[in-house]
């Protein structure tokens, strides 16, 4: 069931956030109406209030030959950002990264509707949210250019809020298999973008000081259609899931997943299955971007795996849709923060 959101807003008048699926996204976090409060049921601090908000956004770009990751993630005591270009028929993993202490010099909108978030550096990044289509600019030594993801004319973006820990939310809005248009360069070779397909994810909230997730992503083109997938397991599960699929633009919301992996054997197949057995995939992973960082009270450790998914899900007509190594995206990510 939809929530409907009268004025947009995600905050409510009583400072406190509304939750479930929304009927469309949210255009205003609203922080400063949130009425944030300790365990103990105390305001919270300006310091808390700060420090403790988290916010991420992710772009993937799909084409047979090739897959593009990019983020940029503020956690308030640091921001960092990746860049990659994955080569499928090498198996080559080209990437970048940048860090900014105190999240110096970075830009972030807490509206997933407008605004932008940037970056700069060896690979300068920015994100525009332009209401339900997103523009990306790029410029660096290994990835240049101007583009835009088209939601198209009917755009069912997944949209919905959950409670986090106890005194926390988590806001998520993603879309994918979107049609893609504009110029991309990598290392001064044109792309080819008429055949790819995009997906965006915006992520904020108050999570909690120790996470993890796992999740999966898909934008390719079936024989069925154009076919999107988002499955996860660890963040967004209090009354609802962000799992769903997209259809030829048609969103279709799915069940909670299991998501299984071996860390210590990363060349090893994922399993991903719901309980009422409609969901039985299996991802096998190619290459990965990594990163580990222990600082005792920060800490991260992301894994995101270019692979490819094998299995069957079914449709809400009951028709089962059936993968065959259809490339996507993994991930396995704890974080300290």
């Amino acid at each position: 069931m939809l929530t409907l959101l009268p004025d947009n807003k995600l905050i409510d008048n009583n400072g406190q956030p509304r939750f479930g699926h929304f009927n469309t996204p949210v255009t205003e976090l609203g922080l400063a109406d949130f009425a944030y409060r300790t365990v103990m049921d105390k305001p919270a601090s300006a310091l808390a209030r700060f420090f403790h908000y988290k916010q991420f956004q992710f772009i993937s770009i799909s084409h047979n030959d090739w897959q593009i990751g990019i983020a940029i993630a503020d956690i308030r005591y640091a921001a960092n950002a990746f860049c990659y270009f994955y080569d499928r028929k090498r198996r080559h993993l080209d990437e970048i990264s940048l860090l900014r202490p105190l999240s110096i010099g970075v830009k972030m909108s807490h509206s997933p509707s407008a605004g932008v978030a940037s970056i700069n550096g060896k690979q300068q990044i920015s994100i525009t949210p332009a209401g339900y289509n997103w523009q990306l600019k790029l410029q660096g030594e290994r990835l240049n250019g101007e583009l835009m993801l088209h939601a198209g004319p009917s755009p069912q973006p997944l949209a919905l809020c959950t409670p986090t820990g106890y005194n926390g939310w988590t806001y998520t809005q993603k879309h994918n298999a979107l049609n893609v248009s504009g110029l991309l360069q990598y290392r001064s070779t044109s792309l080819q973008l008429s055949d790819a397909l995009a997906g965006y994810d915006f992520s904020a909230g108050y999570m909690r000081r120790e996470t993890s997730w796992r999740w999966g992503s898909i934008s390719a083109r079936l024989p069925q259609g154009v076919f999107g997938l988002n499955l996860a397991a660890g963040v967004n599960e209090t009354g609802t899931t962000e799992n769903c699929l997209w259809l030829n633009g048609e969103k279709q919301l799915l069940p909670p997943v299991n998501i299984s992996l071996n860390r210590q054997q990363s060349a090893q197949p994922w399993h991903f299955s719901s309980t009422d057995n409609s969901i039985r995939l299996q991802f096998l992973p190619q290459q990965c971007r990594r990163e580990r960082l222990n600082l005792g009270v920060l800490a991260s450790n992301f894994r995101q795996y270019c692979g490819e998914f094998s299995g069957e899900i079914q449709l809400s007509n009951g028709n089962k849709l059936k993968l065959d190594q259809i490339p996507g995206l993994a991930e396995d990510h704890f974080a300290r923060w």
